[in-house]
């Protein structure tokens, strides 16, 4: 198993574990995992979920007209060698 889809896989497993229903999806260039929020979510795992998007390339949260929401994370297949390049911070000197 390649080191982004064990990130990907481990991400979904702390997600499940949290009670949420992840569904991962398959890309050329990424591995993305999305859920639906409901409103009733504890704080503990809103503290989950918002570790899981922290550790993850790439997330987001959409909310539908309808009021639901999706939050989302992605995992590049090609991710830059350290952290911080995939993580997305660069340093200011």
């Amino acid at each position: 198993m390649s080191l982004p889809q064990g990130r990907a896989d481990q991400l979904a497993t702390r997600l499940s574990a949290a009670g949420f229903s992840p569904r991962v999806t398959d890309h050329d260039d990424h591995t993305r995992i999305e859920m639906e929020v409901a409103d009733s979510v504890s704080a503990g795992s809103w503290q989950e979920l918002l570790a899981v998007l922290e550790a993850a390339d790439r997330f987001g949260l959409d909310v539908s007209s309808a009021g639901g929401r999706l939050a989302w994370a992605a995992i590049r297949r090609n991710a830059p060698v350290t952290d911080d390049a995939v993580r997305g911070r660069t340093h200011q000197l």
